[in-house]
């Protein structure tokens, strides 16, 4: 009888020791903040091709951060020429002369959680003996990529910008319903948006942007597309 008293009594301190009860849940890892960037500037003309690239991120959870740092020579980054990696916010990168570049930042914690890439910047690394630039490439604004569109018309806006701000820019629209545009529908025209004629039902439409220069620059942006409802 005693012993059965005393496997009561221990398996009592035991459950009241925390032995039964369930254990807290560990807490959430939260991913760092989205980077900001510093340096290159956007739309920078840089004096060199060597560049101090600059950006910061913080971490809810004080974790360490690594950064990627990619770089490339579309805005839509499938023409990578760098990708770098860096503990610190900043790292040193060597570049060819002469050459448009974009570029973008994630943040990554030491529990593998991972912000959203930053905003994406341009600039220029300077040539030997450049005298003009050519516009970066367009910038899509709206309709968004791969947007449906229940109106009847639709405006397509972009930004364009030089590294020669004293350049003037001008653009020709390209709509189509076909894979690539062919179809110009505005040349040389200086705003940044264009409003379509009446668009068909149950349609995928194809649209892209040449920037000109008043220098003879010009660059073709990629290509877009919309679908009606």
């Amino acid at each position: 009888m005693k012993k059965i008293l005393y496997s009561i009594a221990l398996t009592t301190i035991l459950w009241s020791c925390g032995g039964g009860g369930d254990n807290p849940p560990a807490p959430t890892n939260k991913a760092p903040a989205t980077p900001t960037l510093t340096y290159p500037t956007n739309n920078l003309l840089c004096i060199n091709n060597q560049l101090d690239f600059q950006y910061s991120s913080t971490d809810p959870d004080g974790d360490a951060i690594t950064y990627q740092i990619q770089i490339a020579t579309d805005n839509t980054f499938t023409n990578i020429v760098q990708t770098q990696t860096a503990t610190t916010t900043s790292k040193t990168i060597t570049l060819d002369k002469g050459i448009a570049y974009y570029w973008r930042v994630k943040a990554t914690d030491s529990k593998n959680a991972s912000s959203s890439y930053s905003s994406i910047f341009n600039f220029y690394t300077e040539g030997d003996g450049i005298t003009n630039y050519i516009p970066f490439a367009p910038e899509l604004v709206s309709p968004a990529l791969n947007a449906a569109v229940t109106t009847t018309t639709a405006t397509l806006q972009w930004n364009g910008s030089d590294a020669d701000t004293s350049d003037t820019l001008t653009y020709d629209v390209y709509f189509d319903t076909v894979n690539p545009p062919t179809t110009k529908v505005s040349a040389d025209q200086t705003p940044s948006s264009y409003t379509t004629a009446t668009l068909s039902a149950t349609t995928t439409y194809y649209w892209k942007v040449v920037v000109k220069d008043n220098q003879g620059g010009q660059t073709i942006g990629q290509i877009w597309n919309f679908k009606t409802d």
